[in-house]
């Protein structure tokens, strides 16, 4: 079952109970659906699964494209067919189509920050539990880049698994061990980024360093490995990170922390 399916389920249940009792059977509507402030949007064919979920002879027609930025009162799509279909959909495609408006407005916000330097904007896991799929699609539509999408395809040696392994040296050893995977470590101090690039791997993840500790990791490093910063980035601070010569900067809170982005459906 899609996210999009457990969505409807979760919000159906049984029947709508208030527009079954309201709506005639047979009734048409035609509604908008209107962006109420700026932003980006994200979600668009998945907000037309949603309504087709309910029924397939709703017809969803774009007035934008995913990726494209669009003003408050511009008109995002036209809705055509059974009336409840619509209405029963109607929360449901709302809030994809908000969340991951919101989601690819705040990662447009970030990739215009760092324009001009060579570092690009990453995603990470922190992402709302069975919505990974669609979280990530809206960072790449907002312009940003998606990092690994689970577990499985990417080694990432994080501190605790350099505490129990008892160094990056032995900890990178038994992943080459068991996987051909790409391996990234994460570095806390300069001497993790020196004992990183000796073990070869293929990314240092630069935890929480100060802009001067990054500029340095960027020296000693000499282009062997992708360098990422990650730790409490803000578009305040961004900038300034990029600038130090990283390749990638990720940002939890493009993710996290989303503002969906105000959009409602009118009935015309």
């Amino acid at each position: 079952m899609s996210s999009v399916e457990r969505a409807l389920a979760e919000d159906l249940g049984p029947g709508d109970a208030t527009t079954n009792s309201i709506v005639p059977a047979g009734a048409e509507v035609q509604a908008t659906i209107i962006a109420r402030q700026p932003g980006v949007i994200a979600g668009l064919e998945v907000a037309r699964v949603a309504f087709q979920l309910v029924d397939p002879q709703v017809t969803f027609c774009t007035h934008v494209g995913d990726g494209d930025a669009v003003s408050a009162g511009e008109t995002i799509s036209t809705v055509k067919g059974p009336g409840r279909a619509i209405l029963t959909g109607e929360r449901t495609a709302l809030n994809f189509l908000g969340r991951m408006s919101g989601i690819a407005t705040q990662t447009r916000r970030f990739c215009d920050a760092v324009i001009g330097t060579n570092a690009k904007i990453l995603d990470t896991r922190k992402t709302a539990p069975n919505l990974r799929a669609t979280d990530k699609l809206a960072v790449r539509l907002g312009g940003g880049q998606n990092h690994r999408f689970g577990l499985y395809d990417m080694v990432l040696i994080k501190d605790n698994h350099i505490d129990f392994a008892g160094s990056i040296t032995e900890a990178v050893r038994r992943a080459r061990q068991h996987s051909s995977l790409i391996i990234e470590v994460e570095a806390r101090s300069l001497a993790d980024v020196q004992e990183a690039i000796e073990a070869r791997v293929e990314w240092i993840m630069l935890d929480n360093m100060s802009l001067a500790d990054m500029k340095q990791a960027v020296e000693v490093n000499q282009g062997r490995a992708k360098l990422e910063a990650s730790g409490n980035v803000t578009l305040e601070t961004v900038r300034g990170i990029a600038e130090t010569g990283v390749d990638y900067i990720s940002v939890g809170g493009l993710t996290h922390s989303v503002q969906a982005l105000d959009l409602s459906l009118l009935i015309m």
